[in-house]
């Protein structure tokens, strides 16, 4: 039997009396108000619905609620004593996604996107369940204030997906103006079996970023391409030579990604186009290479429209980018003992690099010096098992690593967590998480 420190213990103890009501009736009204979230999803920056939810439930429990925060953000704040400021924080946008899992609360909404195109809007990737079990997670502890002392920073956030929307609550005063944390804590559902917790130090999730490129050309008839400079030919040069910046310019022992995932060009196959259009992405796991690949990319952009002899530079912009989601060596320490604590070290692994990226980090150093002034707030983010116990054991493979391959991951049409155990984990794991800072 592992025997836990006397502090372990005491955290354990309380999360067990905190987390009782989650048996007597609360579990129900999270797995409600999933359910709702869940058929009503809404897209980055149009989560007004769902912010009114979050509001209500905090306002309930007594939350001092503040709207609006960059956005539709929501932040509550709950005082209860001397002691460590706390944030929990949950991502509330979905993604435009045709679901297809077949289940009776299946999304079948649309709406119009940035563009103003329609589009189908699921929550493809879960943070119908983080908004539903932070939620949670806040009422309890607001229920049990004998339990703990502190203060505690609820924070439903916008437009997670967009990658601007942890950004745009700094930029609006979220710590300037409501309260900045001694540490923010996140987590996030993924295809691992229900009642997993996975943490990992430092690095964990990559930092990503997308580019637009714009070429110049000279348009004309295709029977004539000596009267013309073709945008087509300079952007096929580009795409062939940017496989060359992880190949030979990024150490073997580092791992980058450049990926050209749009290319965009004419409209008549007899027709050479004035222009072509390029989407980049970019992902790595240091953020000091990341601002090598982007420059290395606008140099060679730049290069292969002047070696054609475009008629004026090209246009190169990053129009998304996240840093790397790089978790806080102590606190990370400091969580994972708790909720190794409470739910057994079977069920607390380590997890490898994730490829996927997030926003949370500018809550944390990320954001310090840009986007708020002080001492960089320490972050810690894990992440929780969704899959259904019966859906793992029947999917193909021998290892974790292989089974995942046949389940359906965040962001597909068919992701589909199974509600009630997950909000239970997710909700355990965030007020254990979160008592284990705040002050007995």
């Amino acid at each position: 039997m592992t025997a836990h420190t006397p502090a372990e213990a005491d955290i354990t103890e309380r999360a067990k009396g905190v987390l009782a009501p989650l048996h007597a009736g609360l579990l129900d009204e999270a797995e409600s108000l999933y359910l709702d979230v869940h058929r009503h999803p809404e897209l980055s920056h149009q989560e007004e619905r769902t912010a009114a939810l979050a509001a209500g439930w905090l306002e309930k429990g007594g939350f001092d609620v503040v709207t609006g925060v960059g956005g539709h953000g929501v932040a509550g704040v709950l005082r209860n004593g001397d002691g460590p400021t706390v944030m929990l924080r949950a991502d509330m946008d979905a993604l435009p996604v045709q679901e297809s899992t077949g289940l009776p609360y299946a999304s079948e909404r649309r709406a119009l996107d940035s563009e103003g195109a329609e589009v189908p809007v699921s929550h493809a990737c879960g943070h119908d369940a983080h908004t539903s079990s932070m939620l949670t997670a806040a009422v309890l502890l607001a229920r049990a204030r004998h339990a703990w002392r502190g203060t505690l920073l609820a924070v439903a956030q916008p437009a997670e997906e967009t990658g601007d929307g942890a950004q745009a609550m700094l930029q609006d005063g979220l710590y300037s103006r409501i309260l900045k944390p001694d540490v923010a804590l996140a987590q996030h559902v993924v295809p691992l079996p229900i009642g997993i917790v996975g943490h990992r130090s430092g690095p964990m999730m990559a930092a990503s970023a997308v580019m637009k490129v714009k070429i110049f050309g000279r348009g004309g008839h295709s029977s004539a391409p000596q009267a013309t400079i073709d945008p087509i030919v300079i952007a096929a040069h580009v795409i062939t030579r940017l496989q060359t910046i992880v190949a030979r310019e990024v150490d073997p022992a580092s791992c980058a990604v450049v990926s050209v995932g749009t290319l965009h060009a004419g409209t008549k196959a007899n027709i050479i186009p004035d222009a072509a259009e390029l989407g980049i992405s970019v992902r790595c796991y240091d953020d000091a290479l990341q601002d090598h690949l982007l420059n290395a990319i606008k140099r060679i952009v730049e290069a292969e429209a002047a070696a054609s002899g475009a008629p004026r530079p090209p246009e190169v912009e990053v129009i998304e980018g996240v840093p790397v989601n790089d978790n806080s060596p102590a606190p990370t320490s400091k969580v994972r003992a708790a909720h190794e604590a409470y739910f057994g070290k079977d069920r607390v692994i380590e997890m490898p690099l994730l490829a996927a990226s997030e926003d949370f980090p500018y809550f944390g150093a990320a954001g310090a010096g840009v986007h708020y002034d002080g001492a960089a707030v320490p972050t810690v983010y894990w992440v929780v098992g969704s899959t259904s116990i019966e859906a793992w054991q029947s999917a193909l493979g021998a290892t974790p690593q292989e089974k995942v391959k046949h389940l359906p991951t965040n962001h597909s049409p068919q992701f589909a967590p199974d509600p009630r155990p997950t909000l239970l984990t997710a909700s355990e794991a965030m007020v254990t998480a979160a008592l284990s800072y705040l002050a007995s």
